[in-house]
């Protein structure tokens, strides 16, 4: 169980630097957070979906998080949405008969992983110019598809626009991971690229396997593109084919293989940001050539990087686990959490205010400052039944006149459902009794891969860095005696509660 005084975890980056008033001349949107936009300064907010996802009557935090994005300025933030895997396919050949065995070879193997890391490549090589901000988000294995992303934009460099032709031979160079493919991805990215950071990932829920056949892509773990990376975790989650997919710092003793700093120009005024990361997954050899590609330098600073877990199952963390008219889920919690980070982190996405407030956030502790959260409560007495059913955004407590604070809707939230696709749906069973391949770390801090019956078995926290935990579980436990499916060691962790 988890100790009994959880003390809040503050930001782990700088404070926001954003004035109290607009620059002179700046126009103001009072609808839209923040409410104008930096002279020169534009933002690209891609999106990725689970697994089967796509906007229908049990929308993801994706989907969400997409709704309350400004889209009528361009000029200001483009954005863009991709459906998930086993849901995406090419127009051109989407037959009814294709489009029925591509949905199932996806969900299955990651048929169309390739055209789904394209498809966000190609939307960036179309509008990316000098100096956007580009900020990527998923859930499940658009959260794997979005790391992608980042690291194929890293190894072989965005494309300029127009280069259409080039992006599937790009892709190639991207996914090889022998001794020539390295050094040609090196020689592709000074000859024809530019050379580009990724500002912020947010993904909830990031899983260890793409379709039933393992499968894994270059820099989906070491990324020098990377400012900002946030993770939303999931203690409850614990099918054999969802194992959490965790960060890994590597070794110190890195050295340059690939394009080192100051060989081609970076795009944009920031210097480049590193992010030496390493994902369990990932085959030693490759792992290897992803440690030593990119040198370190003096002017880079180690990316932030912050995963926190929360109470329920994988839709219970990334959503969808519930009707769009269910007013209150877990899945809300890590939302909100979310788009705390990207104020909290200077990203400069600009939100509805009005779309905030549906999922009980209050703009003005947002912008122009991220305020700190009040204490947790722990009881609601004025709490109903008709108001935990309600679904409309504005329900209030008892007929008062305010709708409900952000603690208020955490304590309902936090109280909700966990839905266990082990319990509703029993057919996940069958990978549980059978032996499946999966990556264990030794003692020396090298991997191994074995062969290991799940059995439904929880997730093993990692010992090897602080267990960081977000604050509305503690509640959960003290109301509903809950006990994560997580299996840890309080003994050998440095538990951190974050709000």
């Amino acid at each position: 169980m988890f100790p009994q005084d959880p003390h809040a975890l503050g930001s782990q980056g700088s404070p926001p630097s954003t004035p109290d008033n607009a620059v002179l001349g700046e126009e103001i949107d009072a609808d839209v957070v923040p409410p104008y936009c930096p002279p020169g300064q534009r933002t690209l907010v891609l999106c990725f979906d689970g697994t089967g996802d796509q906007f229908d009557t049990d929308n993801s935090n994706v989907i969400m998080l997409f709704s309350m994005l400004m889209k009528d300025r361009p000029s200001e933030q483009l954005v863009y949405y991709q459906a998930g895997i086993g849901t995406y396919t090419i127009p051109e050949i989407a037959t009814p008969t294709y489009a029925s065995l591509s949905k199932t070879l996806d969900e299955m193997i990651a048929w169309d992983m390739n055209a789904h890391v394209m498809g966000g490549y190609e939307f960036l090589m179309s509008n990316y110019h000098s100096g956007d901000k580009i900020c990527l988000f998923g859930f499940s294995r658009g959260a794997y598809t979005a790391r992608a992303l980042a690291g194929m934009v890293h190894k072989v460099g965005l494309l300029p626009k127009g280069n259409h032709q080039q992006v599937p031979f790009a892709y190639h160079m991207f996914g090889r991971t022998d001794e020539t493919g390295w050094k040609q991805s090196k020689a592709f990215k000074k000859c024809f690229s530019m050379d580009v950071d990724i500002d912020f990932i947010g993904v909830w829920d990031t899983v260890c396997s793409i379709g039933l056949i393992p499968r894994t892509l270059p820099f989906t773990s070491s990324n020098s593109a990377i400012r900002v990376f946030r993770h939303a975790l999931s203690l409850d989650e614990h099918r054999a084919k969802f194992k959490a997919n965790h960060y890994q710092w590597p070794t110190q003793e890195e050295h340059a293989k690939g394009v080192q700093h100051g060989e081609m120009p970076k795009s944009g005024p920031k210097k480049g940001l590193i992010l030496n990361l390493r994902k369990d997954t990932q085959r030693p050899d490759q792992l290897e050539h992803e440690r030593h590609y990119t040198a370190r330098d003096e002017d880079q600073t180690r990316t932030d990087v912050l995963e926190v877990w929360f109470a329920g199952c994988h839709c219970d963390v990334g959503g969808g686990s519930v009707p769009n008219d269910s007013k209150h889920n877990l899945a809300r919690i890590p939302l909100r959490w979310m788009i705390r980070e990207c104020f909290k982190m200077n990203t400069g996405i600009r939100f509805h205010a009005e779309g905030l407030r549906s999922i009980g956030l209050d703009p003005a502790s947002l912008w122009p400052h991220v305020q700190p959260r009040p204490p947790a409560i722990y009881s609601m007495p004025s709490l109903t039944a008709d108001h935990a059913r309600a679904s409309t955004a504005d329900t209030l407590v008892n007929g008062d006149e305010h709708p409900l604070t952000e603690e208020e809707n955490d304590y309902i939230d936090a109280l909700s459902p966990i839905y266990d696709q082990l319990q509703l749906a029993k057919y996940w069973w069958v990978l549980e009794v059978i032996p499946l391949e999966h990556r264990h770390k030794r003692m020396d801090g090298t991997w191994e891969d074995r062969l290991t019956i799940n059995m439904g078995r929880g997730r093993v926290v990692p010992t090897d860095r602080p267990f960081r935990v977000h604050r509305s579980v503690k509640l959960r436990q003290d109301k509903q005696n809950y006990k994560p499916n997580a299996i840890f060691d309080e003994k050998k962790l440095d538990i951190e509660w974050v709000d």
